[in-house]
């Protein structure tokens, strides 16, 4: 691989990662449409998603640094006789993160082969994306939505997070959504669903990694693994931005029109 393919392949898994299109969906056409000799391999996946990761990261560094300081409090014999960690909101939002990651788990582990199967199907996929695109229409008649993140609402957005499993649904676009048509608030379903996937994405990594080991070769040059790197971090933490702006300005169904294009095109020229 080299490093302008490296650089493509960063920049649409950065964009499409945080912007409600499905990322998993558009890698999939990529390689169906002008890449289909294209191996990324497992380390080069490896890298992106990092970048991905990272620019997460990067985006809620204060929410992050409070909610581990409040858990770790939590779980100190003090925090735990108070009974703090069913209290303190941090501590129930690390609580409820966990909980969504049930339903990704379940169906990562058990639906491995036929969701790997459906990643080969591009005409599979572009009818993913008229779904997702429905989904997000669905949003422009939500009005304004003021309730919190519960046990409930956060369990059933890590069934859409899991849903999303499928190559061509947006894992964003799903979990915001559903989200959103529960009536949590924009700025805190948006939160919920960029800190709900942080565990699964370092699931998903470690995941790789173990395969890495047990393949034991590294195939790409370091330089396009770090323009690969780069590439996606940049991109998605502009795209991660644009998307907050969007969502608060009640923008978030415009994406649907997109998914439809797109979707419609994958399905005339792969049927």
């Amino acid at each position: 691989m080299g490093i302008i393919e490296a650089i493509l392949l960063g920049l649409l898994q950065g964009i499409t990662e945080f912007l409600p299109v499905s990322s998993s969906g558009h890698l999939a056409l990529a390689r169906a449409i002008i890449a289909r000799d294209l191996e990324t391999g497992i380390t080069f996946e490896i890298v992106v998603h990092f970048g991905s990761f990272c620019s997460i990261v990067v985006y809620y560094r204060k929410l992050l640094s409070e909610i581990l300081a409040d858990l770790f409090k939590s779980l100190t014999p003090s925090g735990l006789k108070s009974g703090r960690l069913f209290t303190d909101e941090n501590s129930q939002l690390s609580m409820i993160i966990v909980l969504s990651m049930i339903p990704a788990m379940v169906v990562g582990f058990t639906l491995k082969e036929p969701i790997e199967e459906a990643f080969l199907n591009p005409f599979f996929v572009s009818l993913m994306l008229l779904v997702t695109g429905t989904l997000l229409y669905s949003t422009k008649f939500i009005k304004s939505p003021e309730k919190d993140v519960n046990a409930n609402r956060g369990f059933w957005m890590g069934v859409a997070q899991a849903f999303a499993i499928l190559p061509g649904i947006s894992r964003a676009g799903s979990t915001i959504s559903l989200g959103l048509l529960m009536g949590i608030d924009r700025d805190k379903v948006a939160n919920f669903s960029f800190l709900m996937v942080l565990p699964v994405l370092a699931g998903a990594m470690l995941l790789e990694i173990i395969d890495l080991l047990r393949l034991g070769e590294i195939q790409i040059p370091i330089i396009s693994l770090v323009a690969g790197y780069f590439t996606s971090f940049i991109a998605g933490y502009f795209a991660l931005t644009y998307l907050i702006k969007l969502l608060k300005r009640k923008k978030f169904h415009y994406f649907a029109f997109y998914c439809w294009t797109i979707g419609i095109i994958g399905i005339i020229a792969f049927y």
